[in-house]
């Protein structure tokens, strides 16, 4: 399974990007897009490679998501029941 964290796109330089990834700047090529790209586009990318455009609703939704999975993982497990505390 592969989990897909949009990138916004901070930078262009031929077929070449630079893309933000929640705070990660990564390289990202271009080459395989069927769609142009411009600074400010999200993108999905898959061992390097931007492989699709997503639209900034798209995009904004889901790294809420990725927020609260990482704010969830960041608050650890819940602590175990004491002892003499019923189950439902």
């Amino acid at each position: 399974m592969c989990l897909g964290v949009p990138g916004r796109i901070t930078a262009i330089d031929g077929l070449g990007a630079t893309a933000d990834f929640l705070g990660v700047e990564r390289a990202v090529r271009l080459d395989i897009l069927d769609e142009a790209v411009a600074v400010g586009d999200y993108v999905l990318q898959q061992t390097g490679f931007a492989v699709r455009r997503l639209e900034v609703d798209e995009a904004l939704e889901s790294l809420e998501l990725f927020r609260v999975i990482l704010a969830e993982v960041d608050a650890g497990p819940a602590p175990p029941p004491a002892p003499g505390d019923r189950h439902p």
